[in-house]
């Protein structure tokens, strides 16, 4: 994907005078108050951290009065995402508190997504004082982006009066690296164990408890995510009439659960291009809940396979073109 225009025009626009002087003097106010309430400033804080929908309001939008923020909208299969966020994320580092990177992964929050008109991904939009800035789309030489990202401290400091706050870099990236270092955890050999073989007995609740409560203290075990997507996979299908689905998905196209409900079965058929084809075609016209439900299952299928099958990759692929 090519970048967009790397510019900062559109700085100006969304920068008014009035507008301006209305989001200056909010900045000023909430700096006043947080001084008042003995708070750190916003630019000391982290320099880069995830965003969710329920905490955009605090982790962005007020958190922009006191430093830009840039965000990064990424996706786990996005090849061209794990090539900027490293990069945007050195450059938060480098540039030592004069913004700060919110990432939004965008599989997790549809509903930000959409707010911010995003065509594609990787995109990097900022918001200074509340105001929402588009910046680039698609991964950049570094030297475009660091353009980008001057023009875009000069204007918050010129439009908006914010400047960040500089913080010691080198210690802000020992401090993240501490809070993200991972807690040592297992050895589940025991509970993994137990799981299997349920699954394998056919005590499917069983199987399911048992690898939630290894991914409750673990949750990126990579065996526990994987038998606990195929233990929920065959206990939806238990009971199912094989025949009737398949009818009734192909009477009713346009009957998200039917399909669905066909995909589990093509899947546990082993017709895996089959379930993964059904859930992007479901995807490419539906919309809304509808649309978000066949996405969330192809995904869940996905964790089936195992990310690393090209099956997978491939069906990422094509749910990436339906999708953005």
């Amino acid at each position: 994907m090519q970048p967009r225009n790397m510019s900062m025009s559109g700085v100006v626009d969304l920068a008014a005078v009035k507008a301006a002087g209305e989001a200056k003097q909010k900045a000023e106010q909430a700096r006043a108050e947080a001084a008042r309430n003995g708070a750190a400033p916003a630019g000391g804080a982290r320099l880069v951290y995830d965003v969710d929908e329920a905490g955009f309001q605090q982790d962005v939008l007020q958190r922009s009065t006191e430093v830009p923020v840039v965000i990064d909208f990424w996706a786990e299969w996005c090849e061209p995402c794990k090539q900027l966020g490293p990069l945007l994320e050195r450059l938060a580092a480098e540039y030592a508190g004069r913004f700060v990177l919110a990432k939004v992964d965008v599989d997790a929050n549809q509903m930000l997504f959409q707010q911010f008109g995003v065509q594609g991904i990787p995109a990097v939009f900022a918001v200074v004082a509340g105001q929402p800035i588009p910046l680039f789309q698609g991964a950049a030489p570094e030297a475009q982006i660091r353009q980008v990202l001057d023009q875009l401290v000069q204007a918050a400091e010129q439009q908006f009066g914010i400047v960040g706050a500089p913080v010691d870099a080198q210690a802000a990236g020992e401090q993240q690296a501490a809070a993200e270092a991972p807690v040592p955890v297992g050895p589940y050999d025991a509970l993994l164990e137990a799981a299997n073989s349920a699954l394998d007995s056919g005590d499917l609740g069983g199987a399911i408890q048992a690898y939630r409560n290894v991914l409750s203290d673990d949750p990126g075990n990579p065996e526990a995510k994987l038998g606990l997507a195929q233990a929920e996979l065959l206990q939806r299908v238990q009971g199912l009439d094989a025949q009737a689905v398949r009818k009734e998905a192909a009477d009713n196209p346009a009957d998200v659960p039917a399909q669905i409900r066909a995909a589990d079965l093509d899947l546990v058929g082993g017709h895996v291009e089959d379930a993964f084809g059904r859930l992007v075609d479901t995807v490419k016209r539906t919309f809304g809940d509808d649309r978000d439900a066949a996405r969330v299952r192809l995904l869940e299928l996905f964790e089936v396979i195992g990310a690393e099958d090209p099956r997978v990759t491939a069906a990422r692929a094509a749910l990436a073109r339906v999708l953005f």
